[in-house]
This record gives structure tokens, C-alpha cells and sequence, in this order.
């Protein structure tokens, strides 16, 4: 087993990853830069080192700095956690050219899975469902771009091949648009992500977020921990979560899980990861992966009762899975909602000083959070605070248990989303099961 472990993280996936270390017995190293002094987990940690100013690209994005921190703390391990430099292929080589394990994929395979259109070619070879699209970047020749679109079907989308976030993307409706947006397309490409490279796909109209979460030790061992359902979205970024995905046709899902697990043998994919999808009328559409743990893992975990963030830890220390497939079985329902300090009308981030903090409590409620009484939200990061999981036997009976602990949930000194979250637990619609992706931004007129 790893000896210690430097996390290079902030906020509750930090926090996360230390107690997961700390009950395998796993020393800890944090970092953080000069506002996150007084986070949980630099608290907690066993050793603590700042690694910069405030801005992310000058201490959690300063690979040179994370990795001295690393060597000067005799860290055998470096966890990337979510976001940040977790899927920053450069970073997980220099770590481990360095002599550190990197707690996650190898640098190959995330080059592989961080380009979409290298993404999409190798989830096909693999046998996973994937959207009718162009097969690779879109030609240079324009009339072979008309013909690649009137072949898959208007309307299509235009995607940046190194994109993300809900950055470079454009829907196209008619061929007297298309030229136009693919080169607009290219060039917002090129200046947010560095690479204008760009593919065409089917634009699916009232598709469902669904995603199959992976567990692979690069020993040959891959298991699938079943499906989570993200639809609830607002500006491609997810506000609540559940599993499994209610509603789903048992062959295709079957089969999409299968295929998961068959693709993560083939690319010889190592430790956890996350095949997105697209879900429409029956059928599965591959859309990414994401090659980290992921910020709704906790209802995976939840029901399923293995520990994700675990296994991390026991596959970078060179051990296989500790459980097979047959081993996973699905118990009852979870549902997440992400707390943010932001306005919950205006969705403007609301940082400042939290007077109290009372969490809520009971039976199948889970708080994965950084936050306590007297802790200042900085403006500096991204402005999640909280996760509140709940979990029963039913998916009733778990959105009448989230909606309990939101009622519980005190937050005094900043304003938070909570409102927003009650309101979608109540929600018919939702209570029902199956929106789709659109279906928040419609509710809130956006």
C-alpha cells in the first residue's frame, strides 16, 4: 500500500481523498495556496505546504511547484482529485517520470480519452454506442463537410475535439449555416483550448444524461458500478444527480454496461472512470470520458458500497480490484444535490464569511463538504461548498429524504442554491423520472 499520499486538491474532494487515505492507514500531504490555509483538510492533514498565490494557474495548476512539494514531503503518491490538472496528460507523466505514483490513468490513455475525436474511434473499435457523426475531424474540403452533414442528418453539432465545459460547441440546423459555424466553431476552438481541430456529430433534441461509472486496476480486471443519471443541468453543468438511471431500456443498458467494461480491458485503462452518455428513445450515445473520479461518485458508492476513492488508492499502489462483478449488487437509491455559494435567482457566486453551518442528519444522509462555522468562501474557486446524499430503498422514498436534509441544511452569512435544489425535489416532472438535459434550463426560462 501507498506510504503517503500529497493531495493536489482543494475544497471537499480534498477532504474526501484524506479520510479515504486516513482509513488505509495512508499518510498525507496537503497543498493549497495562500487564501486556502485555513481549509478542512490542510487542517486535518498530517503535513501541510503552501504552494502559491491565489490564483489557480500559480499554485493548483503549477505542476513544478506540486511536485517539489512532493519530493520535499518524501510523498510516495499524488491524488489529482476532479478538475484542476486530473486530466492534464503532462502533469500525470511528469509525475510519475519523477518517481511519484500518479493516482489515476497512465498519461496515454488520457491523451486518448482528452481528444474527443481520438475518444469517439476508440469507443467504436471497442464496441461502445456512439453518436452518427464525421468519423474524425471535419475535411478541409467544403463540399465533403456538406456531404458528411446531409449523411448523418440535420440538425447536427458541431464540437471542439479538445473541448469541454460546454465550450466550442454549435448546433447547426440547415446546410446555409454550416460552413459558417464550423469555421466560427474552429476559431473559438483554437483560442480557448490551443487546438482548433473540430468534428461534426447528430444533435440528439431530447437526449438524457446518463453515465456508467468503471473500475479498472491495469492487471486485466474491469468492473462497471452501474449507471447515474445527470440530466439536470444548467449550462452543460450538472446541479443534481442520481442512481441508477431511472427508466432505462434493460436490453440497451445491459449491453452499454458491458461494453463499458469490455472497452476499459481493451485500452487497458487504469483505476476510476466515467463513459458519458447521451440517451434517447432506447439507445445509448458514447460522448466522453472522464478519466478521474467524478464530482457525484458518492451515490454510486451509495449504492453499491464500494468505496470509489479506495480503490483509487489500492490500483495506484499496484494492487488488483478487490471485488469483482459479481460482487457489485445494486441496494436501493441515491440522489445528490450540489450546494453552491451563488445566488440562487441570479446564479452569481456569493463567497464570503459563514456565520454557521449546521449540516444535516439521519438515516441515509451523507454531507460530503469542506465547509464549518467561521470558514470564508473565497471568491478565487469554483463555488460548490456542499453534496448532500441521501440514500434509501426506494428512489421515493430518497427524494423525500433529500428534500428533508435540504430543509435541515443552515447556511447563514452566504447565499446558496438550496432553494433551487428544494424546488427541483419537488418538482412533478422530476419526481416522475426521465427529463432530459434541457429540461432545467426550461424551468428557470434560460
Amino acid at each position: 500500500m501507498l506510504d503517503k499520499v500529497l493531495i493536489a486538491n482543494r475544497g471537499e474532494i480534498a477532504l474526501r481523498i484524506l479520510r479515504a487515505c486516513k482509513e488505509l492507514g495512508i499518510k498525507t500531504v496537503a497543498v493549497h495556496s495562500k487564501i486556502d490555509r485555513d481549509l478542512l483538510h490542510v487542517r486535518l492533514a498530517d503535513e501541510s505546504i503552501c504552494i502559491g498565490p491565489n490564483p489557480s494557474a500559480q499554485s493548483y495548476l503549477n505542476i513544478p511547484a506540486i511536485i517539489s512539494a512532493a519530493e520535499v514531503t518524501d510523498s510516495s503518491a499524488i491524488h489529482p482529485g476532479y478538475g484542476f490538472l486530473a486530466e492534464n496528460a503532462d502533469f500525470a507523466e511528469q509525475v510519475e517520470n519523477s518517481g511519484f505514483a500518479f493516482i489515476g490513468p497512465k498519461a496515454e490513455t488520457i491523451r486518448l480519452m482528452g481528444d474527443k475525436v481520438s475518444a469517439i474511434k476508440a469507443m467504436k473499435k471497442a464496441g461502445v454506442p456512439t453518436v452518427p457523426g464525421s468519423n474524425g475531424p471535419v475535411p478541409a474540403d467544403s463540399n465533403e463537410c456538406i456531404k458528411i452533414a446531409k449523411e448523418i442528418g440535420y440538425p447536427i453539432i458541431i464540437k471542439a475535439a479538445a473541448g469541454g465545459g460546454g465550450r466550442g460547441m454549435r448546433v447547426v440546423h440547415s446546410e446555409a449555416s454550416l460552413l459558417k459555424s464550423i469555421s466560427i466553431t474552429q476559431s473559438e476552438a483554437g483560442s480557448y483550448f490551443g487546438d482548433s481541430t473540430v468534428y461534426m456529430e447528430k444533435f440528439l433534441t431530447n437526449p438524457r444524461h446518463v453515465e456508467v461509472q468503471v473500475l479498472a486496476d491495469g492487471q486485466g480486471n474491469a468492473i462497471h458500478l452501474y449507471d447515474r443519471d445527470c440530466s439536470l443541468q444548467r449550462r452543460h453543468q450538472k446541479v443534481l444527480e442520481e442512481a441508477p438511471a431511472p427508466h432505462l431500456d434493460p436490453e440497451a443498458r445491459a449491453a452499454c454496461l458491458k461494453a463499458c467494461v469490455d472497452a476499459c480491458i481493451q485500452i487497458n485503462y487504469r483505476g476510476a472512470g466515467t463513459f458519458e452518455f447521451l440517451y434517447e428513445d432506447g439507445a445509448f450515445y458514447f460522448i466522453e470520458m472522464n478519466t478521474r473520479v467524478q464530482v457525484e461518485h458518492p451515490v454510486t458508492e451509495m449504492v453499491t458500497g464500494v468505496d470509489i476513492v479506495k480503490e483509487q488508492l489500492r490500483i495506484a499502489s499496484g494492487l488488483p480490484l478487490s471485488i469483482k462483478q459479481e460482487d457489485v449488487v445494486l441496494n436501493g437509491h441515491a440522489v445528490e444535490s450540489r450546494i453552491n455559494a451563488e445566488d440562487p435567482k441570479t446564479f452569481m457566486p456569493c463567497p464570503g464569511l459563514v456565520n454557521y453551518f449546521h449540516a444535516p442528519g439521519g438515516m441515509g444522509v451523507r454531507v460530503d463538504s469542506h465547509l464549518y462555522s467561521g470558514y470564508n468562501v473565497p471568491p478565487t474557486y469554483d463555488s460548490m461548498i456542499a453534496k448532500i446524499i441521501c440514500h434509501a430503498p426506494t428512489r421515493t422514498m430518497a427524494l423525500k429524504r433529500l428534500s428533508v436534509a435540504l430543509d435541515e441544511t443552515f447556511i447563514d452569512g452566504i447565499k446558496t442554491n438550496i432553494p433551487l435544489q428544494q424546488d427541483l425535489v419537488e418538482d412533478a416532472n422530476f419526481i416522475a423520472g426521465g427529463v432530459n438535459i434541457h429540461y432545467l434550463e426550461k424551468k428557470l426560462g434560460l
